[in-house]
């Protein structure tokens, strides 16, 4: 039997981000949805979830969510049996990165999330599909329900994110990278650069979608996934 897949979100997201493939997935594999909204820092996040995830577990995480999937492999190597990462990036936040979140931060604390997620982060998340309207709309319901302070966390925890490249060049688990090629905030070539660093990752790229492949390329999304955890567990 196939070992539990957790799904971890990315920033102001929830459930809802990996909703196509939860009910593709589900009659094949068990599936949980970890919350990665708990915490001031990505080691914070990462060691809450460790108490509450299962003793071995596939892991596949979605920018921010990608980020606390590293710190738990980084973490708990042994219980990761496999790793995907998608839309994400490896790298410590630049200075210039870090001081941009500021203004964003004072604006949700000053009740103005909704403008920050629609006129500052969605143009950069999207490809050119023809459900951008649908899915920017599920985005900002979903960064609402989760309100302000969640995002400030989330911030903050992004900001002092550490590098992760070290713990990608241990990694033996095996490991799909997959982006959407319009992806702006994390672009290809980042996730050409973290394929290499693995060792046997696989690297895919979806032509018709941007940062957001759960959504916007939902059957492309799902059987990278099916493949991915169909693969055999050998140490490679």
């Amino acid at each position: 039997m196939a070992e539990p897949l957790v799904f971890l979100p990315g920033l102001m997201c929830d459930a809802r981000l990996f909703g196509p493939q939860i009910a593709e997935l589900s009659s094949e594999f068990s599936i949980m949805v970890s919350p990665v909204t708990r915490g001031e820092r990505i080691e914070e996040i990462a060691s809450g979830l460790l108490d509450e995830l299962p003793a071995r577990f596939a892991l596949a995480g979605l920018s921010m969510g990608g980020i606390v999937a590293m710190e738990l492999l980084r973490r708990a190597p042994d219980r990761v049996s496999r790793l995907a990462l998608l839309d994400t990036t490896p790298l410590a936040e630049t200075p210039q990165a870090a001081a941009a979140r500021e203004p964003q931060i004072v604006k949700a604390r000053a009740g103005r999330l909704h403008e920050v997620i629609r006129d500052e982060m969605l143009p950069h998340y999207l490809g050119p599909g023809p459900f951008r309207n649908e899915i920017s709309e599920l985005v900002l319901d979903m960064a609402d329900a989760l309100g302000p302070d969640t995002f400030v966390r989330q911030s903050r925890a992004l900001q002092r994110r550490r590098d992760q490249q070290g713990t990608l060049r241990k990694c033996r688990a095996p490991t799909l990278v997959l982006c959407g090629a319009h992806d702006a905030l994390c672009p290809v070539k980042r996730h050409t650069f973290m394929a290499e660093l693995i060792h046997g990752a696989e690297l895919r790229v979806l032509d018709s979608a941007g940062h957001l492949p759960t959504l916007e390329a939902p059957a492309e999304t799902t059987q990278a996934l099916r493949d991915w955890m169909r693969q055999p567990l050998i140490l490679r």
